[in-house]
């Protein structure tokens, strides 16, 4: 397992919904603390990591010694958004490149725990960012999407570096071409997970307040 960057063809894959609490899914999960910690993330999704599926973790102090700060969101849905402000974003699929995004600066988000228990939490600041930026890397989108084409136009340089890269990782048969990856990701996605601890249903989201 390690993080893929940017164009890797994961990171537009719109996750599929976790269907049971295993222990495959505590092990991946694990394994996804530990690479975000070495990369001094605060949060990781599980396309990033190249697994299709609707979950991810999130630590906002980045202290691996701070295991009471680590939640982990399945099958998460952002229920209510309150006001909007702009603060600075970045990702560990597109490293080293920063700039300011706007969202909501209040959400309200439902899931469930990596203990198959309902997670109903209202969140702002860095919490409430990181949530949504996570949660966005489920629906296949970056944060770089939302920047306007002035601020585009500035990192064009790195992004260009960036689809350099992995095309070179692709000619030298590190990376298949993207029609067999994204083939990949549909195999892997499609069959249930070994049930260990029963099922974990999608929640039932309250209408969205935009």
């Amino acid at each position: 397992m390690h993080i893929v960057k940017y164009p890797h063809p994961v990171l537009r894959y719109a996750s599929r919904p976790v269907e049971r609490i295993d222990d495959e899914l505590r092990a991946a999960v694990r394994e996804m603390f530990t690479l975000m910690y070495e990369a001094r993330g605060i949060g990781l999704a599980a396309n990033q990591v190249g697994l299709p599926f609707r979950f991810f973790v999130l630590n906002i102090t980045a202290d691996p010694e701070q295991k009471d700060e680590e939640l982990v969101f399945i099958n998460p849905e952002i229920v209510k958004r309150h006001s909007w402000s702009d603060e600075e974003e970045g990702c560990l699929s597109i490293p080293s490149v920063y700039s300011k995004v706007r969202r909501p600066k209040r959400i309200r988000i439902q899931a469930f725990g990596l203990d198959g228990r309902d997670i109903d939490l209202e969140a702002d600041d860095l919490l409430g960012r990181a949530i949504q930026h996570e949660t966005d890397h489920l629906d296949g989108k970056l944060f770089i999407d939302y920047l306007g084409p002035l601020t585009r136009h500035g990192i064009k340089g790195k992004i260009r570096e960036f689809e350099a890269e992995y095309k070179k990782a692709q000619a030298e048969g590190i990376y298949a071409s993207d029609e067999k990856i994204i083939e990949g990701l549909k195999t892997m996605a499609a069959p249930t997970l070994a049930a260990v601890d029963g099922p974990a249903p999608a929640p039932t989201p309250a209408p969205a307040d935009v």
